[in-house]
């Protein structure tokens, strides 16, 4: 971690995962997850910030001026199919409007400002959407030939906590650079997953069965990484602490490049 003085941290905008997590009673129970994103942010030297689902768009835009950068994180929730022009999933569940609100209204300003963006899970989905790409809504029933990605593919038993699967990487891609190779040992706790991929983004990490498991950004040179394992929950990880540090490092860049125009 830099020396820097908090004040003078690159400021990492995170969202709620979900309203009702941020509007239960019980804050520890609350934050657990998202707790995840705000240490893995910290360890790589920048400063995160909360942004509330439930401020008006002119609230939300003041505060995305304010920020250097953005984690978009995981979710329960899905992204609703209806933005990508499909009728809903018998297995797409949970909906969360101001999730979806509040993510492309970040999106909108971060691609525009030229502001990195590091989307993980959820965050990936919607990135892909974003870009008028699609999604597989249920992997198990639409892609019935694929391994697991989620704890809830594993027959009834003990096993907790995410499951583990290889991912292969592009070799000339950002993520095999911080992997330092192209073969990778990843996370995995999902239902859903990129279909069709989005306009500017290059598919660069699939799992064995072919799943979607990372996308890069091609329209400009700004920092934007979709990743659909959830490195927030590997510490001690050497890629997974590499993509934050790495991110970090383009959100000081972008925030420098920034005042020197100011």
């Amino acid at each position: 971690m830099t020396l820097e003085n908090q004040s003078q941290k690159p400021r990492v905008g995170i969202p709620w995962r979900t309203s009702a997590e941020e509007q239960e009673k019980d804050r520890v129970k609350a934050r657990e997850k998202l707790d995840y994103y705000f240490r893995a942010v910290e360890r790589a030297g920048a400063e995160p910030n909360e942004i509330s689902l439930a401020q008006s768009p002119g609230q939300l835009q003041q505060q995305l001026t304010s920020l250097d950068g953005f984690v978009l994180p995981g979710s329960p929730a899905d992204v609703d199919p209806s933005r990508y022009g499909e009728a809903r999933h018998i297995k797409t569940k949970t909906l969360d409007p101001n999730r979806d609100r509040t993510d492309s209204a970040i999106l909108d300003y971060a691609l525009k400002s030229a502001k990195p963006v590091l989307a993980i899970c959820y965050g990936c989905q919607i990135l892909n959407v974003h870009q008028n790409g699609t999604l597989i809504q249920d992997i198990r029933s639409q892609k019935p030939e694929s391994r697991p990605h989620g704890s809830t593919d594993l027959p009834p038993g003990p096993k907790k906590g995410d499951i583990q699967h290889e991912a292969s990487l592009a070799g000339d891609s950002r993520l095999a650079q911080l992997n330092e190779g192209t073969h990778a040992k990843i996370n995995s706790s999902h239902h859903q997953a990129i279909g069709k991929p989005g306009r500017d983004l290059r598919v660069t990490a699939h799992a064995p069965d072919g799943i979607v498991e990372g996308v890069e950004w091609t329209g400009d040179s700004n920092w934007v990484v979709g990743v659909q394992w959830h490195p927030e929950r590997m510490p001690g990880d050497g890629f997974a602490e590499r993509l934050f540090s790495d991110f970090v490092a383009a959100v000081r860049s972008a925030r420098g490049a920034a005042m020197q125009k100011a």
